[in-house]
């Protein structure tokens, strides 16, 4: 992580995009994972929009019959200290998606893209292996390549995955190189991040994997970034 770039090398390298879409399966997702990496987008002057599928009902953290309804007070108010300009969030079941027909969930996506030339998403395996995370990087992926936009994913290094897979069993699986794309390590502020996070009660509190993978990581970031490619045209 000695390696890790700036910020302004980093947004230099990646074309300082105007508009960037976020994609995510849960509620939080956009703060404890993605907070840090989407707040300086912001800084660097992007406009950040996030679509969120689930209302993160089925979590076991704070359980009650309205933690859907408190979980998206929650979302807006952490995307509000994120500096994010807009949330899309839908009521796809959680801990469902995998079950939801893919070509319904890419007209949704695509639906919300506008003008964007950025997609933004957790890698490939969903960093932990969650089903959801996996489905709504899918997606993201899916509608990114159809629409010829670039995107960046984002992902733990190998050192921290370890170290949560043995102090606390956690399931991380380590961000990789892949065809087609680059990984990037990338100093970043965590202030408005760890703000964002508190705005998350429900899911911060009594939260030890989130805070050990916080000070695994420190001040630096890892992103895979792919770049735009020819549309592909539906049919």
């Amino acid at each position: 992580m000695n390696n890790a770039v700036t910020p302004s090398e980093f947004w230099l390298r990646i074309g300082s995009p105007r508009r960037a879409v976020v994609v995510v399966a849960h509620p939080d997702d956009e703060s404890f994972g993605l907070g840090a990496v989407l707040s300086g987008l912001v800084d660097d002057g992007t406009s950040v929009s996030v679509v969120c599928l689930t209302h993160g009902e089925a979590s076991t953290l704070d359980a009650t019959s309205d933690l859907g309804s408190r979980r998206e007070g929650e979302l807006r108010a952490a995307a509000a200290e994120l500096g994010i300009d807009s949330v899309a969030l839908f009521d796809y079941a959680d801990g469902y998606l995998a079950e939801v027909d893919r070509s319904a969930l890419c007209v949704l996506v695509d639906s919300q893209l506008g003008g964007a030339d950025l997609v933004v998403t957790f890698d490939s395996c969903g960093v932990t292996g969650h089903p959801d995370h996996q489905a709504a990087s899918a997606v993201a992926r899916s509608v990114a390549v159809l629409r010829g936009l670039a995107v960046l994913e984002w992902g733990v290094g190998p050192e921290v995955a370890e170290a949560l897979r043995a102090e606390l069993g956690a399931c991380f699986v380590p961000l990789s190189e892949d065809a087609g794309a680059v990984v990037i390590e990338i100093e970043v502020d965590r202030q408005r991040q760890f703000a964002a996070i508190a705005c998350h009660r429900s899911q911060a509190t009594d939260n030890p994997v989130l805070a050990r993978r916080l000070a695994l990581q420190g001040s630096v970031e890892r992103v895979r970034w792919r770049t735009a490619q020819g549309a592909v045209t539906p049919g």
